[in-house]
C-alpha cells in the first residue's frame, strides 16, 4: 500500500508538470529589431526590420546581404497587417526582441491610441522598447536606412537615443511603459522624441551607404514631439527640447554656453548633475507653478582672452551668468509650450491633483485652458566645481 500511494503521488505530480507544450524553435522565428507603422488610404502600413541570422553572425565582415530584411504588410488593423506579413516571410515574426518603434508623423497627427493597443495586447511583446516619431517622414523610410558601426540598423537606433539622452540632453528614451500612463493623464499631457532622415533616403537604403568614409544618408534625433491626448500637435525646436528636460529632471549631462564677458568668444560649462522641483498650488482661488532647478557642471571650455578662473568672483559671475542662461531657455520653453501648444506637458496638473485634490476635480476639465493663463516662478541655481585639468586659458600667452 505505501509503494501504490507513493505511486499515485508521483502521478499527480506530472501531471502539473506542463513541458515543452507551446516551445518555439529559433528557425522557426524571424526575429523582429525595428517596427514602423504608417497610415495610407485608412489602412495600417506596417514595416518590420528582421534580423538575417547567417549574416549577422557571418565571421567574415562586410558582406554582399544586409544584415537585415525588411517586410511590409496593409491592413485595416495592425494585427492584421502583422499577420499578412507571413504571406512574404518564411518564418513568423518574433517580437520579444524589439528595440525601436518609429511612428510615421501622418499617423502621429491621426492618434496613437489603436497602435498602442496592440502593442499592450499582444503577450509576446515586452513594453520596454523605445517610442520615436519620424519628423517629416514615413516610419518605413526610416527603416530602410543602413547604418554605419552597427550592423543592425534599430540597434544602432536605440543606443544612439540612449547616448543622445544621457550627454546631450534634447532628447528622451520613452518606453510603452512610460508613454501609456501619460496617455491616460488628466493632468500631464505626453511627448516623443522625433527622428529625422539627412540625405536622400533612397540612397541609404544600399549597403554603399555605409561603405564611406561620410555616410550619404544618416539619421538623426532632432527635437521633441508634443502631444494633446494621443495626436501630435507640433514640435519643439532644439532648444526647447532641452529646456523641457531640464523642468522634468530628464537632464543626465549635456553642454551650455555663454559669452565672455568682455564679449568675444564664449564659455563652455559641462553639465554634470541637475535635480528639478516642480511643483503647483492654489493662491487666491488660481494655480500657480514654480520650478526650482540645482545644476552643477565644470568649466569645459573657455575662449576667453581675459578671464582670470583662480579668483573666487570669477567663478561666481560665470555662475550667475550661466543661470540667466538657463533661466531665458526654460522661459521660451514654457513660453512655447502655453502660447503656442496651449497643452501641460510638463505635469503641473499632476501635481495640483496631489496639493488640492478639491480644486482638481472641478478643473480638470479645462486644465489645460487654465495652464495657459498660469503663472510660473523660476528659481535657477547653478554651481561650478572644477574649472579643468589646467587653470586660466594658454591662448592669454598668446600675442
Amino acid at each position: 500500500m505505501r509503494k501504490i500511494k507513493g505511486l499515485s503521488i508521483l502521478i499527480l505530480l506530472l501531471c502539473l508538470l506542463s513541458g515543452c507544450w507551446n516551445r518555439k524553435e529559433l528557425n522557426d522565428l524571424a526575429i523582429v529589431v525595428g517596427m514602423g507603422v504608417d497610415i495610407s488610404n485608412d489602412q495600417y502600413v506596417v514595416t518590420t526590420q528582421v534580423v538575417n541570422p547567417g549574416q549577422v553572425a557571418a565571421k567574415q565582415a562586410g558582406g554582399q546581404k544586409a544584415p537585415v530584411i525588411l517586410y511590409q504588410q496593409k491592413g485595416d488593423t495592425l494585427f492584421e497587417a502583422i499577420r499578412r506579413t507571413t504571406t512574404v516571410s518564411p518564418r513568423k515574426l518574433y517580437f520579444p526582441h524589439l528595440r525601436i518603434l518609429v511612428i510615421g508623423e501622418e499617423l502621429a497627427k491621426k492618434g496613437l491610441k489603436d497602435t498602442l493597443d496592440w502593442l499592450s495586447r499582444d503577450h509576446d511583446v515586452r513594453t520596454d522598447f523605445y517610442i520615436v516619431v519620424a519628423k517629416d517622414s514615413k516610419a518605413e523610410n526610416v527603416l530602410k536606412v543602413m547604418t554605419a558601426l552597427e550592423n543592425i540598423p534599430a540597434n544602432k537606433l536605440f543606443s544612439s537615443l540612449e547616448a543622445s539622452e544621457k550627454a546631450w540632453a534634447p532628447s528622451m528614451t520613452v518606453t510603452l511603459d512610460e508613454l501609456i500612463p501619460e496617455l491616460a493623464s488628466e493632468g500631464k499631457q505626453s511627448h516623443l522624441t522625433g527622428l529625422k532622415i539627412i540625405g536622400n533616403p533612397h540612397e541609404g537604403e544600399t549597403i554603399e551607404n555605409v561603405q564611406e568614409i561620410e555616410p550619404a544618408v544618416q539619421l538623426q534625433y532632432s527635437n521633441i514631439a508634443v502631444f494633446k491626448e494621443d495626436k501630435l500637435i507640433g514640435w519643439l525646436n532644439e532648444g526647447e527640447s532641452k529646456g523641457l528636460n531640464y523642468i522634468l529632471g530628464n537632464v543626465k549631462s549635456t553642454i551650455g554656453e555663454m559669452a565672455c564677458p568682455e564679449g568675444k568668444g564664449k564659455i563652455g560649462v559641462e553639465v554634470l548633475r541637475t535635480k528639478s522641483d516642480l511643483k503647483a498650488k492654489i493662491e487666491n482661488g488660481s494655480p500657480k507653478g514654480t520650478i526650482n532647478i540645482q545644476i552643477e557642471g565644470n568649466i569645459g571650455d573657455v575662449q576667453c582672452k581675459k578671464l582670470d578662473l583662480s579668483k573666487t568672483k570669477t567663478i561666481y559671475q560665470i555662475e550667475k551668468k550661466a543661470e540667466n542662461e538657463v533661466n531665458k531657455l526654460l522661459r521660451t520653453t514654457l513660453s512655447t509650450v502655453q502660447d503656442d501648444f496651449e497643452v501641460d506637458i510638463f505635469g503641473f496638473g499632476e501635481a495640483i491633483q496631489r496639493s488640492n485634490p478639491d480644486f482638481w476635480d472641478k478643473n480638470k476639465k479645462d486644465w489645460d485652458k487654465k495652464f495657459t493663463d498660469m503663472p510660473i516662478d523660476l528659481k535657477i541655481t547653478v554651481k561650478i566645481r572644477r574649472v579643468g585639468t589646467i587653470g586660466n586659458s594658454p591662448i592669454e600667452k598668446i600675442k
